[in-house]
């Protein structure tokens, strides 16, 4: 399946001469020939994204007030700023609003450019005004095009210039890492030019100095950072910026968030940020060495005890990344890793999305491993693959990580294909049959019979 084909755009300019020709040529009102050119161009499959369709559109007044201050600056607007604050709390407002095009709007008449000049003036003045400058920004950062233009227009300079003073209010530097954030994402440019700003040393500086948790949108950030989410590049880089990261000792930090538990305001966004920094075997061996794994396993004991299935999903899916390391893979088994899993399972035997997380460990822990294997089907992942089954046949990707749980079980231990068939597994995926279809064909079936 190829990337969908570009939408067709208009300028600005193309789509105000097609509504004067229909009031000029057609004899129509403005009112019906506004419609008449939108139904017309929406037909013929025409982006109407970021056109003005209305005389008194309350972005565009409001980008040209914000203008008209922005050229005439003096230190009294910096310093006041109410009518600037006004202005700036009203485009985040509109450009927030779903479904709006506003933000298309706001950044195809300049909004991006303005909002950074504008920001780089409010440095030094209210604190509240520049928190309000960098919402904006980050509400019309809304796509590649929208990303490109703040690069172009030197915002990554500028936001790096405001987060480097780190004795910043916690608001302005989770406003300043919201619009990092949002420029990054699919765009490799811009996190190209972050990463050469070392924002990664910077992030490190100010957990340190702010404490885990004060500073939230500073994780989605490192987790954009690190996605490969543009699709314009063949190779993307950021499996060298995760490197980068682990190496300036961000990992650490994290796993210090896991320490203090469900009691850490950061746990969620933490532990996910640090899978996506384990990106090789060597870090993940780090993130043990740090006690990391001990604290996934408290977590998950604490998520099951108290219920929180969010907490749950999130650290089971870190502990399958820290599994991919052999090394991790025999500590976590040492360290009643299966019997906890099962535990877990059965605490959310009712949520199909954990079962699937526990399921995916269990077959890591397993794969290649006929001890693992042994270990799972004595704490009752045989059992819990069977029940699950049985509980949630349309639950497509649970269904889909127990047969790759119970190939990984049955691959090297002929005792435990026994076993399984004993409990009449193959009746049970046959009639998964999205399931079975997708297995037919590989050895899976034949291992299990032999």
């Amino acid at each position: 399946m190829g990337p969908p084909k570009p939408s067709i755009t208009i300028s600005q300019q193309a789509f105000d001469e097609m509504v004067k020709e229909n009031i000029d040529d057609l004899g129509m009102d403005p009112t019906e020939a506004l419609q008449d050119a939108i139904e017309t161009l929406t037909l013929q499959g025409v982006d109407l994204s970021g056109i003005v369709t209305c005389k008194e559109d309350p972005v565009i007044q409001s980008l040209d007030r914000l203008k008209q201050l922005n050229s005439n600056w003096t230190d009294r607007i910096g310093k006041d700023g109410d009518e600037v604050m006004d202005l700036l709390d009203k485009l985040t407002e509109l450009c927030s609003a779903e479904g709006s095009g506003n933000a298309a709007i706001g950044t195809r008449n300049g909004g991006i450019e303005l909002v950074c000049s504008v920001c780089s003036k409010l440095r030094g003045g209210s604190d509240q005004g520049l928190v309000s400058g960098l919402k904006t920004l980050a509400s019309l950062l809304h796509d590649v095009q929208s990303g490109d233009t703040f690069q172009r227009s030197g915002g990554p300079k500028m936001v790096m210039a405001i987060l480097s003073d780190i004795s910043q209010s916690s608001n302005i530097l989770n406003g300043g890492f919201s619009v990092v954030a949002a420029a990054a994402t699919g765009n490799e440019i811009v996190k190209e030019s972050f990463m050469e700003l070392k924002i990664d040393e910077l992030m490190l500086q100010i957990l340190r100095t702010h404490g885990e948790g004060s500073i939230h949108s500073l994780y989605d950030a490192i987790r954009i950072l690190l996605t490969p989410d543009d699709n314009r590049v063949v190779a993307s880089q950021v499996y060298g910026y995760a490197r980068r990261f682990a190496k300036t000792g961000i990992a650490e930090v994290l796993v210090e968030s896991l320490k203090e538990g469900l009691s850490s305001p950061s746990l969620v966004s933490a532990t996910v940020t640090l899978k996506a920094v384990a990106v090789n075997d060597e870090i993940c061996r780090s993130i043990a060495e740090s006690g990391g794994v001990d604290a996934v396993l408290r977590c998950i004991d604490d998520s099951g005890e108290q219920g929180n299935q969010t907490v749950a999903r999130v650290c089971c899916s870190l502990l399958s990344k820290l599994a991919g390391s052999d090394t991790n893979k025999s500590a976590i088994v040492q360290k009643g890793g299966m019997d906890r899993l099962i535990k877990l399972a059965a605490r959310f035997s009712d949520d199909p999305s954990v079962l699937q997380e526990v399921m995916s460990i269990i077959s890591i822990l397993s794969l290649r491993s006929p001890d693992n294997a042994a270990r799972a089907i004595e704490a009752g992942a045989g059992d819990l693959a069977i029940q699950a089954m049985q509980s949630f046949p349309g639950a497509h990707q649970m269904q889909r990580n127990a047969c790759l749980m119970i190939r990984n079980l049955v691959a090297r231990s002929p005792e435990n294909r026994t076993l399984l068939l004993h409990n009449e597994i193959w009746g049970l995926m046959t009639t998964t049959n999205r399931i079975f279809t997708m297995f037919k064909q590989s050895t899976f079936f034949q291992e299990l019979l032999i």
